[in-house]
């Protein structure tokens, strides 16, 4: 039976023969980048996003401190269902279920619409068997792609607004999107706040240069940086027997 990860507890120390608990009153906010984390851990590990532990893993980065108001925030682009397509609409339930989950386990679900955008490929020697496509009078290949917009502004506001109102002590940035940046140097410089990044390192057997690497650029615009292997990663997996949507 699966079991999450048991987050750390505080610790008893004695002083001139006195007991007393230790309590880190340091507020811990986390500003998870759901579409950033699906595809370099996600997809990485095989699995579905709803066999994620995300809640453990929040208990982990946290790690015994305080939790801020409204400290685990989850964001994401949000699926629609088109009419006709079964695919979008066994994504959508998918999508809903996740995040009844995560409100369930109190995550604040910030989403943004999912921008559709059809790209136009050249068929030559980039694609693979291209002589025979273009044999048959394949000359372009349109393809149907949909991408997040505005989830990068949506987490800086957020770490702005949450710095500018001493709503945490400490922002735990889960997103490799270095567009944050600017808003990490603001809230650290100007307002004085502690950023923990929180990167990954997952290899791709398939295709070794799509291997999940941590932002390096993080490394030297925040105040700790953590890197998680697939070993550690996979320790969150919830069985597919028990999964939570079974």
């Amino acid at each position: 039976m699966y079991k999450s990860p048991a987050p750390r507890k505080s610790v008893r120390v004695s002083f001139l023969g006195y007991n007393q608990n230790m309590e880190n009153t340091e507020r811990i906010s986390i500003y998870l980048d759901g579409g950033n984390f699906y595809h370099l851990v996600i997809k990485k590990l095989g699995i579905e996003e709803n066999n994620f532990d995300f809640n453990a893993f929040a208990n982990l980065l946290v790690d015994g401190r305080a939790e801020s108001e409204s400290c685990k925030r989850f964001y994401k682009g949000s699926v629609r269902e088109k009419e006709g397509d079964s695919r979008s609409k066994e994504l959508m339930s998918k999508q809903t279920k996740l995040f009844t989950t995560l409100n369930k386990n109190g995550w604040d679900i910030k989403i943004s619409k999912l921008r559709t955008r059809v790209e136009e490929l050249v068929v030559d020697s980039r694609v693979f068997e291209y002589k025979k496509l273009k044999k048959i009078g394949l000359e372009t290949i349109h393809t149907e792609r949909m991408r997040e917009k505005g989830i990068d502004v949506k987490i800086a506001v957020d770490l702005l607004v949450g710095a500018f109102d001493n709503k945490y002590d400490t922002a735990i940035v889960v997103s490799s999107d270095s567009d944050l940046v600017p808003a990490i140097d603001w809230i650290r410089n100007r307002m004085k706040k502690k950023v923990e990044y929180i990167g990954f390192s997952i290899p791709d057997s398939k295709d070794p240069k799509k291997s999940t690497k941590p932002l390096m650029m993080m490394f030297s615009k925040t105040n700790v940086q953590r890197v998680f292997s697939d070993i550690e990663m996979r320790k969150f997996i919830i069985p597919p027997e028990n999964t939570l949507f079974s």
